[in-house]
């Protein structure tokens, strides 16, 4: 193969290299720089004034799958770059564009291999002159960019998937209240306003918010997300705002904060109300000035962000008790949007349901239809503290223990099904009829309507006499049949 090398191309781009021994300079040995050539990680090619390939190093036998013999003697049409100098290959060598402008500069393209298959690389290309200035041919680079196409592609997925998770069909309900909370993501989407989002932990605050950023003009830049409440004064300071070197012990480099990172697109902060009144102070300039100061500088960054807070509070009695300012409230609030939790759209459980099942039936590979009408009437009665994040959780926990084709009541958390089997008879001690006696009779459909004869039929006033919740009660009217007024018995 060295043989190959001793040719004029060689000698033009080889003879100069030199390297540097402390105060010496030694021109490198052919035999060293050919080594140098064979190792390069970068494909290099050349080619001589007819346009022939001259040179080819290993690792363009790896890039093109083209061996030396393969290659050597061919144009570089055999390359099939998608651009040269903004066109595809010409036909012909003298119309090259290297001649026109005697160099590429980190052209990124596309090769075909040898297999056909694209590679993403790196181009660049210089004429070879000789000392008159005449052409003796030209010398290119390749860098092989799979990996980093490759990581490109997986990022871009992931802003797709992202963007995915918060479009409308993630944010599931056919109650009326969640219509209007379908209605006002639309409205917020379209206007520039601070949002404020307000509903129960578990509601899904968070999707909300992500679904007027990416319903909103801002879509393409980033949606940023912080939750206020999970770090110090300090750290969510520079968390939010950044800080320079050497602002603080531990701070060994300049940082761009979230607010910063945001540029262009949407900043969420989460459990807004747990910052303190110095933050408040800080955020209250933002949205006043929309500018920063990094922690430890003087200098004033100006940004372009929209600002949507969440909280699982009431905020406005957080004003009123004087733990959060009434400016930065109104500031916050220019568009609320409150989200009702699950015991308040009961109407949404089958469909959310549905939905849960359908996304744990993708990553379990099972292939459950539904669930029993028993297992769903005790999701119907079921409180759900923990709202649709509880719901959720409760599927994914049936998943684990179902092992045919329908959920049941056993697959359900013990404490969503713990109240799901009644005897017809239970011992429940009843109302105290004196401060000294107290006797415990059995509870039966008949003792029942006893005692909310006696109570008035207050449910909560039953259940606390019975000793029991009042969901307890309820279930217990609906296994026996009593109507929920008296009148109707």
């Amino acid at each position: 193969m060295l043989n190959c090398y001793h040719n004029v191309t060689l000698a033009l781009t080889l003879k100069n290299i030199k390297i540097m021994n402390h105060s010496n300079q030694n021109t490198i040995s052919p035999k060293f720089a050919v080594k140098l050539f064979e190792e390069m990680a970068d494909g290099v090619f050349t080619l001589n004034e007819k346009g022939e390939i001259t040179l080819w190093n290993p690792s363009m036998e790896r890039i093109t799958g083209y061996l030396h013999d393969e290659a050597i003697g061919k144009s570089c049409s055999l390359l099939n770059f998608d651009q040269c100098f903004g066109k595809s290959c010409p036909t012909g060598y003298s119309e090259c564009g290297i001649f026109k402008y005697g160099a590429v500069d980190s052209k990124e393209c596309v090769l075909r291999h040898k297999q056909g298959h694209d590679v993403h690389v790196l181009k660049s290309a210089r004429l070879v002159k000789n000392g008159k200035g005449d052409v003796k041919g030209v010398v290119e680079t390749v860098t092989d960019l799979t990996e980093l196409h490759e990581a490109r592609r997986k990022a871009e997925e992931a802003t797709r998937r992202l963007g995915e998770k918060y479009k409308f069909h993630n944010l599931i309900g056919k109650s009326d209240s969640m219509q209007q909370v379908f209605s006002s993501i639309k409205m917020a989407a379209e206007s520039e306003a601070s949002i404020l989002i307000q509903g129960e932990s578990g509601t899904g605050k968070e999707l909300v918010a992500g679904a007027i950023h990416y319903n909103s003009v801002r879509s393409d830049n980033p949606l940023i997300t912080m939750n206020c409440s999970a770090l110090s004064e300090s750290l969510l300071e520079s968390e939010l705002f950044g800080h320079v070197k050497g602002s603080f012990t531990g701070a060994h480099r300049d940082r761009t904060g979230r607010f910063e990172e945001a540029e262009g697109g949407t900043i969420f902060l989460d459990e807004i109300s747990e910052i303190s009144p110095y933050i408040q102070v800080k955020l209250l300039r933002v949205l006043q000035e929309r500018e920063i100061e990094r922690v430890g500088e003087s200098k004033k960054r100006k940004i372009n962000i929209r600002i949507i807070t969440a909280t699982n509070k009431d905020l406005f009695t957080q004003v009123r008790k004087g733990n959060f300012r009434d400016d930065l409230y109104y500031r916050l609030k220019v568009f609320p949007i409150h989200i009702p939790p699950l015991r308040k759209r009961k109407k949404d459980i089958p469909i959310l349901t549905s939905h849960f099942i359908n996304i744990q039936n993708k990553k379990t590979n099972k292939k459950i239809h539904g669930i029993t009408h028993q297992a769903m009437r005790i999701l119907m009665d079921y409180s759900w503290p923990g709202n649709v994040r509880e719901l959720e959780n409760a599927i994914e926990h049936a998943f684990v223990l179902c092992n045919v084709d329908q959920l049941d009541i056993a697959d359900l958390p013990i404490e969503i099904r713990h109240l799901e089997e009644y005897p017809d008879e239970i011992s429940m001690p009843l109302p105290v009829k004196s401060e000294h006696s107290v006797s415990r009779k059995k509870l039966t459909r008949e003792i029942l309507i006893d005692l909310l004869d006696e109570c008035g039929w207050n449910k909560a006033e039953v259940a606390r006499s019975a000793g029991v919740s009042r969901t307890a009660i309820w279930k217990y009217m609906k296994k026996w049949d009593i109507p929920l007024k008296k009148k109707s018995l």
